[in-house]
């Protein structure tokens, strides 16, 4: 199923002018967006399972600041799934308007 345009949008706006999107991860993985120093993965949908895949992309990386960014609404399920994947970040809504640390 292809991207929705909502998710290009937030993915390049993630990567910023002098990051990368879609970066290969082991095991056949790949991380929506990633600068020099940041990691951000997007997952629109509140489903737990996909938001504990994120996570795992998350914690594949070693860049030092790691953003899962979801719909404000799934923001509960989103610390939840970091918490249970071990992951220390940010949470944040699609808006960037609310943040969480977890």
């Amino acid at each position: 199923m292809s991207e929705s345009q909502s998710h290009k949008r937030a993915k390049s706006k993630a990567a910023g002018k002098s990051g990368n999107t879609e970066t290969p991860l082991p095991y056949k993985r790949r991380l929506d967006a990633e600068t020099k120093t940041k990691a951000v993965e997007i997952e629109r949908s509140g489903d737990q399972k996909k938001l504990e895949k994120a996570a795992g992309r998350l914690k594949a990386t070693n860049k030092p600041k790691k953003t899962l960014q979801v719909p404000q609404h799934h923001m509960e399920k989103a610390d939840k799934a970091m918490r249970s994947k071990g992951v220390s970040g940010t949470v944040k809504n699609m808006s960037s308007t609310k943040r969480k640390s977890v």
